[in-house]
């Protein structure tokens, strides 16, 4: 056996809170305490000094977009963009220095807070890139812009396209797949690499990778799940089945974990295509369905009596109301229990109202939350506010309400939507832009952590947590002061001392300096070294 004894640290730990050292053999760990009876029950450990530095269990990301995320970071990154102008000059300093037949795929733009108010035209876009392919993804990556050749490269756009507007729906998803389709192999793998070692420096040991054919398609899922590294990939597969043996050999077929994830049962409030009750407030019309109240029945039916995890994308009330109905018909069918021991899940949940809240808490259904959608856009003076008024905005991603009623969360990042950054997308959930909708540090801590394990179907009760039994799953944070702080709109309550057994975690104040991540250790193995 190889033990390692790590000393000299400060461990996040419910058993050992005051600990100062951890020893882990093989993978596993199997001690925490003080240093001196460390080094006498372990003498032949390979000793670690963390000269002061926090160790934490380390995180998981329940919703990402691995190679999308990847060629943000390789390739056209248009997040800066502060303005329609300065998009339009970064694709063209981009065309400049890139060869002329290779596509230039862009995420992130946001044009909400630009002073133009609008996307680029087809023809603005022509002139920038020169005439090349160029698909440019908005900010929620439910819509987007692309140039002439790629419209012209996809041909049918299907009935519901209208020239000049923004690419939506199954028009977007045309494009966007074969924007996908002309990029190598060595480009997805170069983008997935670049992905999974950012995951990997953000303290993250496992991700959970939300795919589907109108997302990323089948050859991509396949090679992301071929393709080796140190993070964990949990594959979800967005597509309806209707009967059981349908499941199973969609499983089987693509090597996927569950059929859930971004199966979209509507799209984005900043596409306008979230499917809401009442009309959006800045523009005609309800948004979109993707999938009805039966289609959404017979897949969560289907794979129930498949033993396999499904799950939805589901952002507006409207959607949500479909989702839920769902989820009661086939309780009746089929048994409350039977639901419960699936963990299916529902991703976004963000205007989820207490009636649904009631219904999902009481059949175990798990939500995939993402704070950082409140932290960019919620707000009296966001983008939600813009979409829906002040009083709807105001209900949206009601964190508090959903732990409160016993709902297991899961929080990430939907990157590249937001960042792939742990510790801020914590901090988004406690420092929610509603009064009264934020989580306590140490619950949001869990959600991105312990639940966001149980979240990918690991129920042990020891994953994402550092004790003894655990996986050594963990990561090293240069951090500064640990407090214990309890959540409240009108009291925060800080604490330091030791006595109170509960471990500190990293200041999370707006203004506060976030945790930097010094090293990422899943089973005992260093993924990551700064």
């Amino acid at each position: 056996m190889s033990t390692q004894l790590l000393i000299g640290g400060r461990f996040y730990s419910s058993s050992s809170p005051d600990a100062t050292a951890m020893a882990v053999t093989d993978g596993t760990v199997v001690w925490l305490g003080a240093e001196a009876p460390g080094r006498a029950m372990h003498p032949d450990a390979e000793i670690i000094d963390l000269d002061g530095a926090f160790v934490a269990p380390a995180f998981v990301d329940p919703h990402v977009h691995v190679t999308a995320l990847g060629l943000q970071l390789v390739g056209l990154d248009v997040r800066g963009a502060r303005s329609l102008a300065e998009l339009l000059a970064t694709v063209r300093a981009h065309a400049a220095t890139h060869p002329a037949d290779e596509v230039i795929i862009g995420e992130g733009w946001d044009d909400t807070t630009w002073p133009e108010q609008r996307p680029p035209t087809v023809a603005e876009l022509d002139a920038a890139a020169g005439g090349r392919l160029v698909y440019l993804a908005r900010v929620d990556a439910h819509s987007a812009v692309a140039s002439t050749a790629l419209l012209d490269a996809t041909g049918d756009l299907g009935d519901d396209y209208r020239p000049g507007e923004l690419l939506r729906a199954d028009a977007h998803h045309r494009v966007r797949t074969t924007a996908l389709a002309k990029l190598t192999r060595a480009q997805r793998d170069s983008a997935r690499a670049a992905a999974l070692d950012a995951a990997a420096a953000a303290g993250i040991v496992a991700v959970h990778e939300c795919a589907g054919p109108e997302i990323s398609g089948r050859d991509d899922i396949r090679e992301l799940l071929a393709f080796e590294h140190g993070v964990h990939v949990r594959a979800y597969w967005g597509q309806a089945v209707r009967t059981a043996d349908e499941a199973r050999a969609l499983i089987e077929e693509l090597g996927v974990h569950a059929l859930g994830g971004d199966l979209f049962v509507d799209g984005s409030l900043g596409s306008h295509t979230a499917l809401l009750r009442d009309p959006y407030a800045d523009a005609p019309g309800h948004g979109a369905r993707f999938l009805d109240e039966d289609t959404v029945t017979a897949h969560l039916r289907a794979c129930t009596e498949a033993g396999i995890q499904a799950g939805f994308h589901a952002i507006g009330d409207a959607a949500m109301d479909t989702v839920v109905s769902g989820f009661a018909r086939v309780a009746a069918e089929l048994g409350g229990p039977a639901i419960a021991a699936r963990g299916h899940r529902v991703e976004h949940a963000e205007m989820t109202d207490a009636a649904a809240i009631d219904q999902l808490a009481a059949l175990g259904v798990i939500l995939s939350v993402q704070p950082g959608f409140d932290a960019a856009w919620g707000g009296p003076d966001g983008m939600y506010a813009t979409r829906l008024g002040a009083e709807r905005a105001a209900g949206l991603n009601p964190f508090s309400a959903m732990a409160a009623a016993g709902i297991s969360l899961a929080v990430g990042s939907d990157a590249p939507v937001t960042d792939m950054n742990p510790w801020r997308q914590v901090r988004a959930a406690v420092h929610h832009r509603t009064p009264g909708h934020g989580l306590s540090p140490r619950a949001a801590f869990a959600a991105a952590t312990r639940g966001a394990w149980r979240a990918g179907g690991v129920r042990d009760g020891m994953a994402g947590t550092l004790v003894p039994g655990a996986p050594a799953s963990y990561a090293v944070w240069d951090a500064g002061e640990l407090v214990v702080a309890a959540a409240a709109d009108t009291v925060q309550r800080w604490s330091t001392d030791p006595r109170s057994r509960v471990p500190g975690l990293p200041r999370l104040d707006p203004d506060a300096t976030l945790p930097t991540c010094l090293r990422t250790v899943r089973d005992g193995i260093p993924i990551y070294t700064a």
